[in-house]
């Protein structure tokens, strides 16, 4: 079987990632320095796909452990999940989020370099277009400053990787998430965030459990079919396929780079969220508008056409399962 790293493995993404690959025939090593994640995740992992899953607890930015893990092992390919991605503490701790997200890629560069591993899936984000000006958004739509430091390490993330390809022979698809929501069918894996949510989907489910008070939606005021903003949610248990997809497509790579739109191709605005939360599961939400919040873009959602045709690669899952999985997920979770 190929061996894929994958870094950052046990978080919300990555655990799910993970599920798809062993079901798709890969063997697994994670590495997780277990910061934003938990070493149960794990065994859940397990309990849905029935293999075992090697871990090693380390950081990526750790030099002597990476060196070691690729000594270790054969690697066929990466994928690339271990950064932060919290818009607001971004703002708050740009330096945190450079030197992780910055030199840790830098530093997996250079493993990978050493140890002659030649395919990396990246994590990056629809944050890259900011407010585009056409929609929806193509993986040729400009990038435009960031309106984060988290946004601005994936741009120059992006653009180490294209610099990069240039000069070593590494064939690497770029994925450009839009807003990942939900959890497994099974509830064993999901989003969990540490202290207060700062997406939408986790605050709807904790606000539904009683762990928060009320959910504010910000602004109602914008040029919307209902005021509110418009984003392009995707189910992670898709976006976690996608991954799969792009791996298995890296060999028949004919430029060094590949960039792909990861979304649904439809927006959703937050009150239609709130909605679909409301009919799906049968609560009804507390929840006020509020005022805008500073950085938010008022609506993005992708063109989806390239990862259709190129990965064959398309969502299956839509907003109301994703409602659903996410409240089964919460209801378990809160019961563990």
């Amino acid at each position: 079987m190929k061996k894929i790293l994958v870094t950052g493995g046990l978080g919300y993404i990555g655990s799910h990632t993970v599920v798809e690959l062993q079901s798709a025939g890969y063997d697994v090593v994670i590495i997780d320095n277990l910061e934003n994640s938990s070493q149960e995740v794990k065994n859940r992992i397990s309990n849905i796909s029935g293999h075992p899953i090697e871990l090693v607890v380390g950081d990526i930015n750790d030099e002597q452990i990476m060196n070691n893990l690729f000594k270790d092992h054969n690697f066929y390919g990466v994928i690339h999940f271990a950064a932060y991605k919290a818009v607001g503490e971004s703002v708050e701790y740009p330096v945190k989020y450079y030197h992780n997200n910055i030199t840790g890629l830098i530093g997996l560069l250079k493993a990978m370099d050493n140890h002659g591993v030649k395919n990396l899936i990246f994590s990056s984000s629809c944050t890259v277009y900011g407010e585009a000006e056409d929609l929806p958004v193509t993986e040729n739509t400009p990038i435009k400053s960031a309106e984060s430091p988290y946004g601005t390490t994936k741009i120059i993330g992006e653009q180490i990787i294209q610099d990069y390809a240039k000069h070593k022979n590494l064939k690497t698809v770029l994925l450009r998430y839009f807003n990942p929501v939900a959890a497994h069918p099974s509830a064993e894996i999901g989003e969990l965030p540490n202290g207060i949510p700062s997406n939408l989907v986790p605050y709807i489910t904790q606000t539904a459990a009683g762990i928060r008070e009320q959910l504010v939606v910000y602004g109602d005021d914008y040029n919307t079919s209902d005021g509110t903003c418009v984003r392009d949610y995707i189910h992670v248990v898709d976006l976690a396929k996608a991954h799969v997809k792009a791996m298995a497509f890296a060999d028949s790579m004919t430029d060094q780079v590949e960039v792909f739109n990861v979304g649904t191709g439809h927006g959703s605005t937050v009150l239609e969220v709130v909605k679909a939360f409301e009919k799906q599961c049968n609560i009804k939400l507390n929840y006020k508008i509020g005022p805008r919040r500073d950085g938010d873009v008022e609506q993005i959602f992708a063109d989806t056409q390239k990862i259709n045709n190129i990965l064959n690669w398309q969502a299956e899952y839509d907003i109301n399962d994703m409602m659903y999985h996410a409240w089964m997920w919460q209801k378990n979770s809160s019961k563990k």
